[in-house]
């Protein structure tokens, strides 16, 4: 997903910086400086490294918000975002040097092994290990209620910033809490996973209804994604095989649709010089192929049966079901919010009558074109077929759900058993 997203917000930004100095050179350096950091988080296999590089990440994200990002708040938007990850981050390094000082090892294959000196750490110091890898993993996901920086970071960015911003930088979390979090921590899995859950269903509700209200499509779509993360950790926690599964594939498919939803507000806001959606109306009479591509991302990010993020989320519903009904009935209820305002940003700025001054909207430019397609012909090419993507998570998924549903069953044991 790294790799296919950087190369398309490279083509979508190609001209968009060319009144700054530098002609947007340092833009393109810093996304490559970004991409380079992402592999390295996702490839490493040692926890030290692992941490090296999920905090320089910061560094070339700080510069593209704050130097190359829109609006007047877009220096306070950079440092709120730097300030949150290095809280998140500072946390992590203590539970870092906590796991190397019991574990005797940074190498993860050596501290995920069941007979290893980390494995057999009393379950207080687990608990408190676990907690510090979680919090900045749930501040970087973004999870309620450390999420507060993610609006005002998308909504000062530049399209393509929000693109790598919340298409990548923020699966981090997720793939923190799949990769570290549970497998390295599976006994203290069980005090955490219903605290988890709950959290995860206020974050469905909570980033629902405030993109609901949002006037700016760039915040809108922030606001969505809060609560698509609900959805990702909740199946993350369900502790099943579907909605594992369901999860890691939302993360792939989220970054898939968010991406393109961004690059096509961003290609609008090129031309109208403005993200507020009252700005808007009729696009469709005089852009149809943006209004087209526009309609599909949406429809993608509502999760509607035929597109990729729908096969997803009816994984997580499946599982988190099998683990107890309650909170998969109450998350489905997001699924009605998520129509709600996805379907009426595009109703406000695509259909009615057309403005004057929209009268001479361009349609897609062939770059513009060429930048989208590919998102547009994955969502849909992964909504009809997604076995490929899944068989690459299913072998993953077997292994890390393994032994926190048994420690969780485990613990469900003892309970019953006291309670008799």
């Amino acid at each position: 997903m790294s790799v296919i997203l950087v190369p398309l917000v490279v083509l979508a930004a190609w001209r968009e910086h060319d009144d700054r100095d530098d002609g947007g050179r340092g833009y393109f350096a810093l996304i490559l400086a970004l991409e380079a950091m992402m592999i390295g988080v996702f490839a490493a296999t040692d926890v030290f490294l692992f941490y090296v590089f999920f905090e320089a990440m910061l560094i070339p994200v700080y510069f593209m918000i704050g130097r190359y990002g829109r609006g007047a708040d877009r220096a306070k938007a950079a440092m709120k975002f730097l300030l949150y990850s290095l809280a998140g981050g500072l946390i992590m390094l203590v539970a870092v040097i906590g796991v190397y000082v019991i574990g005797g090892t940074f190498l993860w294959t050596e501290l995920t092994d069941p007979g290893g000196a980390l494995a057999a750490v009393d379950p207080a110091t687990a608990r408190w290990l676990f907690l510090g890898f979680f919090i900045a993993f749930a501040i970087k996901a973004p999870m309620w209620p450390v999420h507060t920086w993610l609006p005002s970071a998308a909504g000062s960015s530049s399209p393509g910033t929000a693109v790598l911003l919340v298409g990548v930088l923020d699966k981090v979390g997720t793939y923190g809490m799949l990769r570290y979090c549970l497998e390295m921590f599976p006994a203290a899995v069980s005090w955490f996973v219903w605290p988890v859950v709950a959290l995860s269903l206020v974050s469905i509700f909570y980033g629902a209804i405030l993109a609901i209200g949002q006037s700016d499509m760039m915040r809108l779509v922030a606001y969505t994604s809060v609560s698509h993360f609900g959805f990702i950790t909740l199946g993350i926690f369900a502790l099943t095989e579907q909605a594992q599964a369901g999860a890691a594939l939302y993360m792939v498919n989220h970054g898939f649709a968010t991406g393109a939803l961004f690059l096509i507000v961003g290609f609008l806001i090129a031309r109208r010089g403005s993200a507020r959606i009252e700005d808007y109306g009729g696009v469709q009479k005089v852009a149809p192929k943006l209004a087209g591509v526009f309609l599909i991302a949406g429809l993608a990010g509502l999760a509607l049966p035929g597109l990729a993020p729908f096969v997803s989320e009816f994984l997580v519903f499946v599982g988190v079901y099998a683990f107890s009904p309650v909170p998969a009935v109450i998350a489905a209820l997001g699924v009605v919010l998520a129509a709600l305002y996805i379907l009426w940003m595009y109703q406000r700025t695509m259909t009615g009558p057309t403005p004057e001054k929209l009268s001479a909207l361009p349609d897609l430019s062939g770059r513009e074109t060429w930048a989208v397609a590919p998102l547009i012909a994955l969502i849909i090419a992964f909504g009809v077929y997604p076995q490929p993507l899944l068989n690459v998570i299913n072998p993953a998924v077997e292994r890390t759900v393994e032994a926190p549903a048994d420690e969780v069953a485990v613990a469900d044991g003892d309970a019953e058993g006291d309670e008799e």
